[in-house]
């Protein structure tokens, strides 16, 4: 391994540039919930079914109405999983794209500009500025590993 490419913990080189991204730590995909909640469903609605014929027939309502709290809360959930920070050092511009909710926002970054701010306190995000805007990214990575980033940005657009 390169002295160059060991300097960096976070990012992937390639010929296009570098390239930092920070993805929200999911342990379920939406399909996989999509799934459960299939199978939650059929269970649920299968004991409301059993009650509901024997002469409960409450039980039915309030077994709709609960998958509907649930699948409410699951379509939450599904919309935030794919939400994700990438950042790219390439031909003379820094481009930071957030994602979140399906949302991309885009910020682009003349590279003599900028200036990355490490965050001041635990918790704090970092913040990136020039040209008149700013964005803070580091969300999805933890907080004792956000001045290293700060850092990794900072040497790679001085050109290491």
């Amino acid at each position: 391994m390169s002295q160059a490419s060991s300097v960096f913990r976070f990012a992937t080189r390639s010929d296009a540039g570098i390239e930092w991204s920070l993805r929200r730590n999911c342990s379920v995909t939406p399909a996989q919930l999509g799934a459960l909640y299939a199978s939650l469903c059929v269970v649920s609605l299968g004991v409301a079914g059993f009650f509901w014929s024997q002469g409960a027939t409450l039980v039915l309502p309030f077994a709709a109405l609960e998958l509907l709290a649930v699948a409410a809360a699951f379509l939450i959930w599904a919309r935030h999983a794919t939400d994700s920070e990438r950042i790219c050092l390439t031909e003379g511009r820094l481009v930071v794209e957030l994602e979140s909710g399906g949302r991309l926002e885009r910020r682009e970054f003349p590279r003599d500009w900028v200036r990355v701010d490490p965050p001041p306190g635990s918790g704090q995000l970092i913040e990136v500025r020039g040209a008149g805007q700013s964005v803070r990214v580091g969300r999805y990575l933890r907080a004792d590993l956000r001045p290293a980033l700060a850092r990794e940005i900072r040497l790679a657009l001085r050109g290491a």
